[in-house]
């Protein structure tokens, strides 16, 4: 899942948001939709929304009580229980993808075919982590996937190095592509934010530095995971486990991104246990001593070549414009990868599978992708970007469900007034299962680069407080999943893009 500028996006979202509020609470003007007359054709946009409900209450129906109950759930659990996770660049995820190319032919989707990428490859190899002192006690712990060169507007720089440490003393040779640490034995020093590491920075030289940041919320408690090594490295410690970015735990590690930038030493880092890092807190806050004996082994390998997955409805009268769902098909290493993103991915291929069953035909193109390495910085979907932006004036909107798929009570949309108002009323068609709601929202994810281009765009909204109780762990298998949930979130994709796709004209930006 996006994790990574959380923040940046989150006071932009502010800024956009003030900005709208004054819009809306100046002096009173008409919505103007694409230099028409904005009376008339805001009341014939009404109109022709409002044509839509009987298809709208057809395709719900058709999914909660018809033949489309609990497909979009019985496709991703046989998905799942047959491939399990999909790291980037592993032969695993390659396989899953053959397969769902095989299966979105079958279901009778159009263009069904992958699109090239080139992606990451990191393989997490041995770990462990052994509290040496004031008892002997093995910490669950799950290493962190490695991103060197972190950039903003979601574009990452992957570089290869190497990195042996034997008993804390460190080799680097730039030309390989191994990184892997042997018996590091040392002392810790425990902190609670980077402020009290900087100001502890005298204490931190040559030990194994634990931060036990209690969970605020995602995009505050992810910076420690991203950044903590890095922080770590400024001080001169040799090692950083961070406690896991979960809400709750049972005694699980999540595993996730950190990134370096070019000039810092590197350093290795792993997630620990929410419990684990709590009790070393406690050990730390009586003056106990503490040591921990480090064993992390990773490969860094070559990239690899993967595939966006693509398939299609056609569009009757113009299919050369789209309106694209999304989600993405990789996943840590880690459980199933049926929360992240395996829901997302499979009601965005049951948004178009519906539309097909019911033999309807939008006049745009309705797309489905299934990104690729996600997880390691939006790479899949970043590329695909750059491959197809020439065609930037034809995406009419665009979506991605990437956090979770719970009961849903609406989408997000980055568009302008004037859109913000049609998709209103389009999701006014979502009264019967109560997802109404429309936010305004700025963040993206993997099609953060085509809305920060201007294209409408946002992610679906659903009831996900559990979300980061199974997030990158183990715990993120089909268990998470409900078929009801999964057929609602695949009725408001399905709405959504069928409606804004058969509409007369594309949404206004």
């Amino acid at each position: 899942m996006r994790p990574n500028i959380c923040l940046l996006m989150s006071l932009f979202e502010v800024l956009c948001m003030s900005l709208l509020v004054y819009e809306c609470t100046s002096a009173p003007v008409a919505v103007v939709i694409d230099k028409h007359s904005s009376v008339n054709h805001t009341a014939g946009i009404k109109e022709e929304i409002e044509s839509y409900r009987d298809v709208a209450n057809q395709i719900i129906e058709f999914l909660l009580n018809g033949t489309g109950k609990g497909q979009a759930y019985k496709r991703l659990a046989l998905f799942t229980d047959t491939f399990g996770n999909r790291i980037s660049g592993s032969k695993n995820l390659e396989n899953a993808i053959d397969y769902l190319i095989e299966e979105l032919q079958k279901d009778g989707l159009e263009n069904v075919h992958g699109e090239n990428v080139t992606v990451p490859h990191w393989v997490r190899g041995q770990e462990s982590a052994t509290l040496v002192e004031p008892r002997n006690y093995d910490i669950a712990l799950l290493s962190l996937g490695e991103v060197l060169e972190h950039l903003l507007k979601v574009k990452y720089v992957l570089k290869i190095m190497v990195m042996v440490v034997e008993r804390g003393v460190g080799e680097w040779n730039n030309q390989q592509t191994i990184f892997k640490l042997a018996g590091m034995t040392a002392d810790v020093l425990v902190v609670h934010s980077f402020d009290e590491l900087h100001n502890r920075s005298s204490e931190a030289k040559g030990k194994i530095v634990v931060f036990d940041q209690g969970w605020v919320n995602y995009g505050v408690s992810v910076q420690y995971r991203d950044f903590a090594a890095e922080e770590t490295s400024k001080v001169g410690g040799i090692a950083a486990l961070v406690r896991s970015v979960a809400s709750f735990s049972i005694h699980s590690p999540h595993t996730g991104m950190q990134f370096y930038k070019d000039s810092i030493k590197k350093i290795p880092v792993a997630c620990i246990a929410v419990e684990d890092a709590e009790m070393l807190s406690r050990m730390a806050a009586r003056g106990t001593k503490i040591v921990i004996k480090l064993i992390l082994e990773a490969q860094t390998l070559p990239d690899a070549v993967s595939r966006n997955t693509v398939a299609e409805i056609i569009g009757s009268k113009y299919p050369e414009q789209v309106v694209l769902v999304s989600g993405h098909l990789d996943s840590w290493d880690v459980g199933q990868g049926a929360m992240d993103d395996g829901g997302g991915a499979f009601v965005s291929w049951q948004a178009l599978s519906v539309i097909r069953q019911l033999g309807l035909r939008p006049k745009r193109t309705m797309r489905a992708v299934f990104w690729t390495g996600e997880e390691q910085g939006y790479v899949g979907s970043q590329q695909y970007y750059e491959q197809h932006k020439s065609n930037i004036s034809n995406y009419d909107l665009v979506m991605e469900s990437d956090g979770g798929t719970f009961t849903p009570t609406g989408i997000s949309n980055s568009g302008n007034a004037a859109t913000q108002e049609i998709l209103k009323q389009v999701l006014d068609l979502l009264s019967p299962i109560n997802a109404t709601t429309l936010q305004v929202s700025t963040d993206g994810g993997d099609v953060q680069s085509w809305m920060d281009a201007g294209v409408p765009g946002g992610n679906l909204l659903n009831q996900n407080d559990r979300y980061f109780w199974f997030h990158h762990s183990d715990g993120d298998t089909m268990s998470v999943q409900d078929p009801y949930m999964m057929d609602l979130c695949a009725a408001v994709w399905a709405v959504v893009s069928y409606v804004v796709a058969d509409m007369d004209e594309m949404l206004p930006r």
